[in-house]
């Protein structure tokens, strides 16, 4: 069997064992004399590749239409997962933003008593008064924690620790008690801890739906107070905006998704809907707008190829997929993100220890230049033209605390970037370009150690080691503004110290 054969073929086989078939009602067709149809190969057969063909044909098939929802019950199970992704993604963005995250988790964890006792007021199933149920125990909680932690001494974080263990105890107790019950017929109750959307039924799934689209509605309408109350909620008071009111709504909002996703993700996994993919779409961007639609996204792909990966592999729980594809997003926007991600702040660390590295050298060179036209030290070459005096790596290192090596590797650098040449004799000359690069960054460097040592008190002594610090990052208006404050010439000024 060929490499391209080998994970159509696979996916037909664990298709064939019934377990995902039976979650998805998927129809698993069956190649006549294939080891799936006879039930084992047909050594005999002279139309094996006919057979491996045609299975790689059946596993691909069965890959597109899983991926284009060509089947009815994995098409409900992917909308009603992308859609629960598409609003905890927009509504979790500002809870996100609000530092919600481990009261969600609290909210998520105090809905098992709800679902276990709307259970066994009602006895039925169905998933409206279940979804009462949880929405109520889950507001308690809620209010629970903001109860112990206003009226108390102890701090939010130990009150959500409370309230989420305590509620989720009592419910697994209600639903030990409840399973133990004669005639109860409590099978299924258990899915709410961990989410098994392929038991939905039409009208759950009507209900899911409904209730996302509502939520991604208010959310959009509700997105400008939203926004004024996660950035500066005195602001918003202060205009007249009901500031608790808007609050309310918006945790009214995550009781909403929470409670539409026991069934789909699970009361344990639910959070992580809600703070996954705002938590990878804020690595992308700074705004606001453009970090919610990113979020929205990432929730809709996190449901979509969390339940397809689901349908194509057996017994393997699409909640748990789902936030694991949520989790592959988050770890792939935290290393690649070009602005916040950790492999451009590397790059970003890396580039600016180079520059800074590569402009104490241009600086050494200009001071060397500088020490050479007031004759302190003699030149290398007494026979050069102004401006053109060649430099010893033995004159750098007398001068800084540097290494050869040091030296040698970023000279090597400023010769490829054309700021300096090299000449024979382990010489080094600057170039037209580098010598206006250096005297630049020399004047740069003078200019606030002059500031530091007039307005920050400072000793020119420790002066020099100060300014190196903040030197290499200084923009144009300031160093306009150092100018005007000092009163400096467009010359270099003298340095304040001796220059070693």
């Amino acid at each position: 069997m060929t490499a391209r054969s080998v994970i159509p073929a696979f996916l037909l086989c664990l298709v064939s064992n019934g377990s995902a078939a039976q979650a998805y009602h998927i129809p698993v067709p069956l190649v006549p004399g294939s080891a799936i149809a006879a039930g084992g190969p047909d050594v005999g057969s002279s139309d094996a590749g006919d057979v491996e063909t045609a299975q790689v044909s059946r596993g691909w098939q069965l890959v597109a239409d899983t991926l284009l929802l060509r089947r009815h019950t994995t098409r409900i199970v992917v909308i009603n997962t992308a859609l629960l992704g598409l609003a905890a993604g927009l509504i979790g963005s500002f809870a996100y933003l609000r530092k919600r995250a481990l009261m969600g988790d609290a909210l998520s964890h105090a809905t098992l008593p709800g679902v276990v006792a709307a259970f066994l007021v009602t006895g039925s199933k169905s998933m409206l008064p279940l979804m009462l149920g949880a929405a109520v125990t889950g507001i308690i909680g809620v209010l629970t924690v903001i109860f112990i932690s206003r009226y108390s001494r102890l701090k939010e974080d130990t009150a959500i620790g409370i309230v989420l263990s305590v509620f989720f105890g009592a419910g697994l107790t209600l639903l030990s008690v409840v399973q133990g019950l004669e005639g109860a017929n409590a099978a299924g109750l258990q899915d709410f801890i961990y989410g098994k959307p392929a038991s939905l039924t039409l009208a759950d799934s009507r209900m899911i739906q409904v209730s996302a689209i509502f939520i991604i509605v208010v959310t959009i309408m509700l997105f400008k107070e939203f926004k004024s109350i996660c950035f500066d909620q005195a602001f918003a008071s202060v205009i007249g905006r009901p500031v608790l009111l808007f609050d309310i709504l918006m945790m009214a909002l995550v009781v909403l998704v929470t409670v539409i996703g026991l069934q789909a993700v699970g009361l344990i996994l639910i959070v992580a809907l809600l703070i996954v993919p705002p938590a990878a779409a804020r690595f992308w961007t700074d705004n606001l707008n453009t970090m919610t639609i990113t979020a929205a996204i990432f929730g809709v792909a996190s449901g979509y190829l969390g339940a397809c990966v689901s349908a194509l592999t057996p017994k393997m729980p699409t909640g748990a997929v789902i936030i694991l594809v949520a989790g592959l997003l988050f770890a792939a926007s935290m290393l690649v993100a070009p602005h916040r991600g950790v492999l451009s702040g590397l790059f970003r660390d890396v580039s600016l220890r180079r520059r800074i590295a590569c402009q104490n050298v241009l600086r050494a060179l200009a001071e060397l230049e500088e020490s050479i036209l007031s004759g302190e030290i003699p030149s290398s070459r007494p026979d050069a033209p102004a401006g053109q005096h060649a430099f010893t790596i033995r004159q750098l290192l007398t001068r800084r605390s540097w290494s050869a090596s040091y030296v040698k590797t970023w000279l090597r650098c400023l010769f490829r970037r054309g700021l300096v040449v090299q000449l024979p004799g382990a010489r080094v000359a600057l170039t037209p370009e580098g010598r206006i690069e250096a005297r630049r960054l020399l004047r740069n460097h003078r200019l606030w150690e002059i500031y530091l040592i007039r307005h920050a008190d400072i000793a020119p002594s420790h002066v020099d080691r100060d300014a190196d610090e903040i030197e290499h990052v200084l923009p144009s208006d300031l160093i306009h503004e150092l100018e005007c404050a000092l009163g400096t010439p467009a010359a270099i000024p003298p340095s304040p110290h001796p220059v070693n």
